[in-house]
């Protein structure tokens, strides 16, 4: 921060030792409930650390925050409401829709792409033929157009394949062959050879793709979940899975995590699951910093803040 010469009083705050729950400014040590705060920024960190709780508790207990600024995309958990109706500003974190996207593309390309069986063949030395569907002649439905959803269609336009775009506007990207709202979806979904979840949890989306969301999907469509698990209905999507509704599932997230380990999708042979990683590309670390950086400057200046969060999307 002294490199970007911007004057500021830091405030830090340390899960350790006898000062854990308290503000550290220069040799003082400060309760929450003393201080004012105009941003504060939870990076990272605090969930490797296991601090992910104290530090909500901490935030939430601060005589006022202006701006938070956190590394996560998604804040379906209570704590960002809390803070939203305190008055506090919500900056999200677009860092990971790079990544993102890029566990999109691979473990698509890896299912329609018969890598294993190619694997094999070359095990035996048995030369072989080894037909695969080309992405250029597939069409993806994309349902929320954030950061993720957003490099997620970059992506795929450059294999050549058809985008549709569920968002709450229907404003024209050119990242968009066609676009709708929610309302649109029973349209979009017999058309989809991909169906992609990349949007925000609330009260008017957990849940959506239920019984009548898979009775409406193309035979052999292919579903990736890389929002949060709540938005399926999971008995709704083994059945879908079962019945040959849908050729597979890729679940990155879950309703519950970690996901115990009696859980169905653990085995079941038409999913291909991961736990929750699909944000850590080797760039994001420095994206969040950056993003932090490019933020803090603009809010000394007094300039427009990036990632705002719109309260309305709490549901």
């Amino acid at each position: 921060l002294d490199a970007l010469g911007l004057d500021l009083e830091v405030y830090t705050f340390d899960k350790s030792g006898d000062k854990s729950g308290l503000l550290k400014h220069g040799a003082a040590t400060h309760p929450p409930g003393d201080v004012d705060i105009d941003y504060l920024w939870l990076s990272a960190p605090i969930t490797a650390d296991g601090f992910q709780q104290g530090a909500f508790k901490l935030a939430l207990e601060l005589k006022s925050v202006g701006v938070l600024q956190t590394y996560n995309a998604g804040l379906d958990d209570p704590f960002y409401k809390r803070m939203s109706e305190k008055g506090t500003r919500i900056c999200n974190s677009s860092a990971q829709g790079v990544a993102i996207s890029e566990y999109v593309m691979a473990q698509v390309l890896a299912y329609v792409h018969p890598v294993e069986q190619q694997r094999q063949l070359q095990a035996k030395s048995e030369w072989k033929i080894t037909p695969y569907r080309e992405l250029s002649q597939t069409n993806w439905l994309i349902i929320g157009f954030g950061p993720i959803g957003q490099e997620v269609a970059k992506r795929v336009k450059a294999f050549g394949a058809t985008t549709t775009i569920i968002r709450r506007s229907p404003a024209a990207s050119p990242f968009a062959d066609r676009i709708g709202t929610m309302a649109d979806l029973g349209k979009f979904l017999p058309e989809a050879d991909v169906i992609v979840l990349a949007c925000q949890l609330n009260a008017g989306t957990r849940g959506f793709a239920g019984a009548e969301f898979f009775a409406a999907v193309k035979p052999g469509a292919i579903l990736v979940n890389v929002a949060r698990g709540a938005l399926i209905d999971d008995k709704a999507l083994v059945a879908a899975l079962d019945q040959g509704r849908l050729a597979t599932a890729i679940l990155d997230v879950f309703a519950t995590e970690p996901l115990p380990k009696d859980d169905p999708f653990w085995t079941h042979p038409k999913v291909r699951m991961t736990s929750h990683m699909s944000f850590a590309g080797s760039g994001v670390r420095s994206r969040w910093d950056q993003l932090f950086l490019a933020n803090i400057q603009r809010f000394v200046k007094g300039e427009p803040l990036g990632q705002v969060f719109d309260p309305k999307d709490f549901g």
